[in-house]
């Protein structure tokens, strides 16, 4: 039996803005609790790399004689299982000693994974790839528009993307989404709705960095969709969520990007309108992550205005219905992404093509992409997350669908080069349905 007491004597430190997280102390103790308790229940040990990782490092020294448990685990220990961590949240949604399951053990690996990164980033320095990761709507604003062909031949050039790997860690082989030649925004500025709106007020649509840049068709689906409905749609000139700087430890980029958003959104929602994402990983951040690194009473009235653009069309369809479609999808496999899982909403999107639309049946595949922020961009961890991701291809395979759906743009991204298929956001499938085409 391992010396390492379960019950913490104070609540871990989860946010920066606890004076112990950064302090290596406190912070090798927690780990080594919370790597005993797993390494007892070894449940999550399919989930990713950082449970095996974890699981034959202290069975090692329990098999040579040196310890009980997890009480030697050291830097290099730490660092390995921590490097396996791609933030899924799988994890933490089915560990039954966390705080949402009311436990003492108040475990939250996930967030232990963050702030082992942001000790060694402040530490040792956000790596070049981190770095290169952590701006998506800087590069994406670099890339789209007018040079959009220039990027696009870059990305579809195996030699250059053989160079880019070098200089980056940006893996080459690594599906990267391609540049818009019109970025949402720029569509944005001259959309006039097809038909008048307002009757339901306002809502902005927080589209972000790969929607503004990369697939501004599906923010546009949702546009067309939410004015369908009768809103008027707005747009602020957001920054990034925030994520891939967390994702790489950048603590100091990830507060100032909240900051920022903080600043443009909170005028809107002191009007009363919500604030709608389309991709779960951005969503689950503004949710669940701004209030913990930005301890203000803004951030904390926003992130309550948020809502998955889905669960907000979810939640209308339950009050008073929606409007009859023209078309039904046939056999969608849906996957459900792991961070819409996170946010604890169950499945809108799946919930609202199956009773909303005719001659429309959808099987929920909730196997995890294993690209999850930037980690499975990553060159040294592109032949593991494409291991991992074999479970979500074979499924979706198997089920021979007719469409291909996904709230996540990045496991569309891998969806689509591992299989072949179509793979579409949840609300084009909606504007696809109802007829609703580009003005």
């Amino acid at each position: 039996m391992s010396v390492i007491a379960r019950t913490p004597l104070l609540a871990p430190a989860s946010s920066p803005n606890d004076p112990r997280y950064y302090d290596s102390l406190d912070l090798g103790a927690e780990l080594r609790r919370t790597f005993q308790i797993c390494h007892e229940c070894r449940m999550c040990v399919g989930y990713c790399g950082s449970f095996p990782e974890l699981f034959a490092r202290v069975d090692r020294d329990i098999d040579s004689g040196k310890t009980e448990g997890a009480e030697a685990i050291d830097d290099v220990d730490m660092r390995a299982v921590s490097d396996q961590c791609w933030q899924c949240k799988l994890c933490y949604i089915k560990c039954p000693y966390t705080k949402d399951d009311g436990a003492s053990e108040l475990l939250d690996f996930p967030r232990l994974m963050a702030r082992e990164k942001a000790a060694r980033a402040q530490r040792d320095g956000v790596s070049v790839v981190d770095r290169v990761l952590g701006e998506p709507q800087l590069i994406g604003a670099l890339g789209s528009g007018a040079v959009a062909v220039v990027s696009n031949f870059v990305h579809e050039s195996r030699l250059l993307r053989k160079v880019q790997e070098k200089l980056t860690g940006v893996s080459a082989e690594f599906p990267l989404p391609r540049f818009a030649s019109e970025s949402f925004p720029a569509w944005f500025a001259k959309h006039e709705a097809a038909v008048p709106v307002d009757e339901r007020g306002e809502v902005v649509l927080f589209a972000t960095c790969t929607g503004n840049y990369n697939t501004p068709e599906i923010p546009r689906a949702a546009v067309r969709v939410l004015e369908h409905l009768g809103y008027r749609v707005s747009r602020v000139e957001e920054t990034c969520c925030g994520m891939p700087n967390l994702d790489g430890g950048d603590v100091a980029s990830f507060v100032a990007k909240i900051k920022a958003n903080v600043a443009l959104l909170l005028p809107h929602v002191l009007r009363g309108a919500k604030i709608l994402i389309p991709q779960p990983t951005c969503a689950y951040t503004l949710k669940r992550e701004w209030y913990e690194y930005v301890d203000e009473e803004a951030v904390r009235v926003v992130a309550g205005a948020c809502l998955d653009l889905m669960e907000f069309i979810e939640q209308r369809r339950r009050k008073e219905g929606l409007p009859a479609a023209q078309a039904g999808l046939g056999k969608v496999a849906y996957h459900a992404a792991c961070h819409l899982r996170a946010q604890k909403i169950g499945f809108p999107a799946a919930r609202v093509l199956e009773r909303a639309l005719p001659e429309t049946q959808v099987q929920i595949v909730q196997e995890c992409s294993a690209v999850d922020g930037t980690w499975g961009m990553k060159a040294e961890f592109y032949e593991q997350g494409r291991h991992y991701a074999e479970r979500l291809i074979r499924t979706v395979d198997e089920a021979v669908p007719d469409v291909v759906l996904t709230d996540c743009s990045l496991s569309a991204m891998r969806l689509r080069h591992e299989t072949g298929r179509e793979t579409i956001h949840p609300v084009q499938a909606l504007a696809r349905a109802w007829g609703l085409k580009e003005t």
